[in-house]
């Protein structure tokens, strides 16, 4: 059996990181995990070619080579699935599709034409495919009553993917979180009890990677690493003598709950394992719609003393902001970020709220009628919310807008990166010197020659790099890494803004025609839905 997987594109969005990746001659941030995961799943014995769109077009010799083609897709790529469906259709290939988007959204793929609908996780359904397939069936649905125990889950077969042309490589080691907020499809996807896998598993996924070659950063894309703290800290002893022994060849980042401030001794040992950076869900500085969301795990500790001490620990803090929660008040988004600039958080994510299919804001939107019936979920920062908020949807896209724009003004992020760098606590292990690549060192001259010869910010850039060096000298390496974010965010500003005011533009026609609710109630939507 000829399988060829491929991998939807991304369109443009804050984890792109385009501009970013060409200056070190890099296509794609991460790699397609869950795809190398099915290959693994599958029979060894079958051929394998993997085709990442986000890299390269799949060839008309690959389209005739495959006698299936499987697809795997989150909810930012569908409309390149749908696109890769119909063509595979047109070509008379038999087409199989699971990962996030389709099992939460089947029908989408069923309409494209998709003969297998893979859903749920690969390690019960893909048996159930494999089954089918070698009775000689051409369509099936195939889903699991239960969660499966990962610590079943093989080695990825990285071997399938061009190394050259990723910036990081991914590994999983648990799924599920144990929180309920109200808008994450992550517990509904995988549950709220964490599974994770052995550390003897993970540090198999590591040794393939090393034997591989690969010697830059790694992604633990772990949806909460600190779900299971348990297992997490038995990871971590592992994983420190598996990072003294190999020299320090990766950089890891992940991604865990604010609670993380309060155990230092897993913060300590992310550290001393190379762990560099974690991506926080902080959503909103507002203690009343993290209630009402149940984010409860944010409201007990102060948020900006929580963030610090991240910082202070060694770790830099990528923060998940959101605006539009039910209740909300206005200026919300300059809140959003004068928290940022308090809590000297770098880099940002910030969208506006979506309610994606199943989880339990979707499900209580649905009952009062809010939904746009033609919007679909998406978590992309240049889409306009798919429900009617309880203020005017019109106030929350202009306020999104000049936050967003604010958060990346060049110099507004070089004061946050510098305060941020400032206080943090610098790695105890130091890896071995290695002169660093060509490439490496042109994306540093271009960085110099942008913010510190070219913009205004030179006077800026100059002095905070000269007093990190001569006060945290530790962290300057990574110090610049953080700087160089700005190249990515100063384009999609203005992505942002030009999309969400189409959009904005676009339903504001739509009921231009239609009666206003006049109702004055904080609790009541003040915009009408869309017809």
């Amino acid at each position: 059996m000829r399988v060829l997987l491929v991998y939807p594109i991304f369109p443009k969005t804050f984890w792109s990181y385009e501009k970013i990746l060409e200056l070190v001659n890099r296509k794609v941030l991460l790699p397609p995990l869950g795809l190398v995961t099915v290959a693994a799943i599958l029979p060894q014995e079958w051929e394998f070619k993997l085709v990442d769109r986000n890299i390269r077009a799949v060839t008309e010799a690959e389209w005739e080579w495959a006698d299936i083609c499987i697809f795997s897709a989150m909810i930012v790529q569908k409309d390149d699935l749908i696109d890769q469906i119909k063509a595979a259709k047109q070509r008379g290939k038999l087409v199989a599709v699971g990962g996030p988007y389709v099992t939460s959204v089947p029908r989408e793929a069923q309409k494209a034409g998709a003969d297998f609908l893979i859903l749920d996780e690969g390690e019960i359904t893909l048996p159930m495919f494999i089954e089918a397939v070698q009775r000689g069936e051409t369509s099936g649905i195939f889903r699991a009553t239960e969660k499966p125990d990962v610590t079943t889950t093989p080695v990825p077969r990285f071997d399938l993917l061009d190394f050259k042309a990723y910036d990081m490589m991914s590994i999983q080691f648990s799924r599920g979180c144990p929180f309920q907020c109200e808008f994450c499809d992550i517990i509904v996807l995988y549950g709220r009890k964490p599974r994770t896998k052995t550390p003897a598993q993970l540090l198999a996924e590591l040794d393939a990677l090393y034997n591989l070659g690969w010697r830059r950063g790694v992604f633990m894309v772990d949806d909460n690493f600190i779900g299971n703290k348990r297992n997490v800290k038995l990871l971590l002893q592992e994983l420190k003598g598996w990072m003294q022994e190999h020299q320090y060849p990766f950089r890891f980042d992940t991604e865990a709950s604010i609670d993380l401030a309060q155990d230092p001794e897993l913060m300590e040992l992310m550290v001393e394992c190379g762990f560099a950076a974690v991506f926080l869900g902080i959503e909103t500085p507002d203690e009343d719609s993290l209630q009402l969301t149940k984010k409860f795990q944010n409201t007990r500790s102060s948020l900006t003393e929580s963030v610090e001490a991240i910082i202070k620990a060694g770790l830099r803090p990528m923060a998940g902001f959101i605006i539009g929660f039910d209740g909300e008040k206005a200026g919300a988004g300059d809140r959003i970020v004068r928290f940022a600039e308090l809590a000297h958080i770098p880099s940002t994510t910030f969208a506006m709220l979506q309610a994606l299919p199943n989880t339990a804001l979707w499900h209580r939107l649905s009952k009062e009628g809010r939904l746009r019936e033609d919007k679909d979920g998406n978590i992309n920062q240049t889409t306009l919310m798919n429900f009617i908020p309880t203020r005017p949807l019109e106030d929350i896209a202009r306020e999104y807008i000049e936050a967003f724009c604010a958060l990346y003004e060049p110099e507004k992020y070089l004061d946050r990166t510098y305060q941020c760098f400032l206080m943090m606590g610098a790695p105890s292990w130091k890896a071995p010197f290695k002169m660093p690549e060509w490439v490496v060192v042109k994306a540093l001259a271009i960085i110099i020659w942008r913010q510190g010869i070219k913009r205004s910010t030179r006077w800026k850039f100059w002095h905070h790099l000269f007093s990190i060096i001569k006060r945290n000298p530790g962290v300057a390496e990574h110090y610049l890494a953080a700087c160089a974010h700005i190249e990515h965010f100063m384009e999609y500003r203005q992505i942002v803004r030009d999309q969400i005011e189409s959009q904005l533009e676009e339903f504001l026609a739509q009921n231009r025609e239609l009666p206003a609710n006049t109702s004055d109630r904080e609790d009541t939507p003040t915009t009408v839905l869309a017809s």
